[in-house]
């Protein structure tokens, strides 16, 4: 199966147009179609419906597509590894929960790259779904997420405890309602146990699943928020965020899973706790 063809296939699944899809490929419309035709006999069935308006994904289509992505990552993935910079002897992918990235993945892998300037590193952004695929397919070696991957092929540990703090723009104490209260999803246990502490009736108006996104959307319109303290730390100590006073704090554990065996290539993955003084 041609990787090109497959590639073609997801930009065109992307612009939902074979003239964008030429454009963003560098090639002729003639030379999508002819991909797309190799591809649909490839596999024995019709992945698109094209017309004039656009292209959709038929039943087929959508069956294949996740398969597409895994295959094209799993190409480039291989393609790095084969072409790594001089001075570099391996590829470090690591897959990190959105969520968790600014001041905690992104702190270990400056670690990382301070202590093994030998190694290139890149880093996906995914969930627990995409993670369990990617490492089982071979396409990434390490996953940083708020539950362990489970399976025969993984090993997990315990990285750290992640607290998240009830933060506001002005000075107060906890109130029983606020209503500029921005709302962070951070997954169903979150959610029960904020429900608990806070046993309201009242909705936020504002809702977000980042708190990255959430931090900026404080920043800019006011109001309070629980966001992970090692997000807004350095905020409260310039007084731009203010810790609410009597406010519940909530833990959540953090986990880093691996491959089984990659810990010989990548010794840092069995050191203990997020910030090992050696690894």
């Amino acid at each position: 199966m041609n990787i090109a063809a497959i590639q073609t296939f997801l930009s065109v699944v992307r612009t939902r147009n074979l003239n964008r899809a030429a454009e963003e490929l560098n090639i002729t419309q003639s030379a999508v179609t002819a991909r797309l035709d190799a591809l649909d006999q490839a596999l024995g069935t019709r992945l698109l419906i094209r017309s004039r308006k656009g292209a959709m994904l038929t039943k087929a289509g959508f069956a294949f597509l996740e398969q597409a992505e895994v295959i094209t990552r799993t190409w480039e993935n291989a393609r790095s590894r084969a072409n790594l910079p001089r001075g570099v002897i391996r590829l470090f992918s690591f897959v990190c929960d959105p969520g968790l990235w600014t001041g905690l993945g992104q702190n270990w892998i400056r670690r990382i790259r301070d202590n093994h300037p030998e190694t290139a590193i890149e880093i996906w952004s995914g969930l627990t779904g995409n993670a369990q695929s990617w490492l089982q397919g071979g396409m990434s070696d390490a996953a940083l997420l708020t539950e362990p991957l489970v399976g025969t092929d993984f090993e997990s540990r315990e990285f750290t405890t992640d607290s998240l703090i009830q933060v506001a723009t002005r000075q107060r104490e906890a109130v029983r309602w606020d209503p500029d209260y921005i709302y962070v999803d951070y997954g169903a246990t979150f959610r029960a146990q904020h429900a608990e502490a806070w046993p309201t009736d009242e909705t936020a108006s504002v809702a977000f699943s980042s708190p990255d996104w959430a931090l900026a959307h404080l920043l800019s319109e006011g109001g309070s928020a629980y966001l992970p303290q090692r997000m807004v730390a350095g905020l409260i100590a310039e007084g731009a965020l203010f810790s609410v006073e009597n406010a519940v704090v909530f833990e959540r554990r953090t986990f880093l899973s691996w491959r089984k065996g990659h810990e010989d290539n990548f010794p840092w993955l069995a050191s203990s706790g997020a910030n090992p003084k050696e690894f």
